[in-house]
């Protein structure tokens, strides 16, 4: 039985992992959050009073990480500012979480030797011309394009520096987009579910035409409880499950599955920085590690996905107002 401790385990794919390693192994799990607006503590819900806690507090704060640090016998580190619009409007709280805290934590790992492992994104490679066959791997330079991805690409680095320097022993994974249950619905898909339960036209940056690397949520989990378990000290893995979609047919598909117009949605604006288009090559998880994403079916996935946003109202309806008051300041 391991005690492992998860940074930002309130929040989307965070809580998913404490879901999943509490229903498939006899790890004990402690999640330390700020329980900023992204973190919900309805994400932990009924969760085994004796093998789980939260503990809400900072990643910056040396002196409670030092604490915990010592009484867990891992780490996974979740906890970021993730939310590309909010990134371009306010940089400073991406700097101090993502780089800062990283540092915190890492300076923990670094006294006590505890196994860690860090939580990215393929936002930090850039984008990718949408005619080129080519992928992200783990070699790929870093090119990031937002404050977001460029504060996560300077805490992967962090990670890298602190293996080479100081021994720490920690693993990296970059991954796609995820989708799935309890993400928040400033995120595109929930977003665009929750418009059209409320009979708003989903909205597109652009052309509609850019395209992401869909994963669901459960199978990133999957894959970081694998690399934890089996992963090489040092190396980065990249998660990924072949799930090239354009916000169009993302858009056209939830429209489809709730009965609605494929063409009923609206293009804006395009945003500042706008990446045109990710790919995941993750043949490194898959011929060394021997995993595999079990939710090939992006549409029966993105279905699921829209049931429990119809089924569990209550859990986002307080997010939703102040989220479309945030964007209707700015027009989108």
């Amino acid at each position: 039985m391991r005690r492992l401790l998860v940074t930002g385990g309130a929040g989307f794919i965070g809580s998913d992992f404490v879901h999943y390693v509490l229903e498939h192994t006899d790890d004990s799990v402690t999640v330390l959050d700020k329980l900023t607006y992204a973190g919900n503590t309805d994400s932990l819900r009924d969760l085994p009073g004796d093998r789980f806690r939260l503990i809400e507090g900072d990643i910056c704060d040396q002196q409670l990480v030092d604490h915990l640090f010592d009484e867990h016998d891992a780490v996974v580190h979740y906890a970021a500012e993730s939310h590309n619009d909010n990134s371009l409007a306010g940089p400073a709280p991406f700097v101090q979480t993502n780089i800062v805290g990283t540092f915190t934590l890492l300076e923990s790992a670094r006294r006590t030797g505890i196994r860690f492992h860090h939580i990215s994104t393929d936002e930090v490679y850039g984008d990718l011309e949408f005619d080129d066959p080519e992928r992200f791997t783990e070699t790929t330079p870093y090119n990031p394009s937002s404050p977001y991805s460029s504060t996560k690409a300077g805490s992967d680095l962090l990670v890298r520096a602190w293996v080479r320097s100081f021994g720490v022993r920690a693993t990296i994974s970059n991954c796609s987009n995820n989708y799935g249950p309890r993400q928040h619905v400033e995120k595109f898909i929930p977003r665009q579910i929750t418009n059209a339960i409320d009979g708003v036209r989903p909205r597109l940056y652009g052309d509609g035409l850019n395209v992401r690397d869909w994963i669901h949520a459960d199978d990133h989990s999957s894959a970081v409880l694998r690399i934890l378990d089996a992963g090489v000290i040092g190396d980065t893995y990249l998660i990924g499950a072949d799930g090239e979609k354009t916000n169009r047919e993302v858009v056209e598909l939830i429209l489809e599955e709730m009965g609605q117009p494929r063409d009923a949605y609206d293009l804006v604006t395009d945003r500042p920085g706008h990446d045109k288009r990710y790919a995941i090559d993750w043949s490194k998880l898959r011929d060394e590690l021997g995993w595999q994403p079990q939710f090939r079916d992006f549409a029966a996935g993105l279905a699921d996905t829209i049931a429990w946003y119809r089924a569990n109202e209550e859990w986002w309806r307080p997010q939703k107002a102040e989220t479309e008051g945030k964007y209707a300041k700015v027009g989108q």
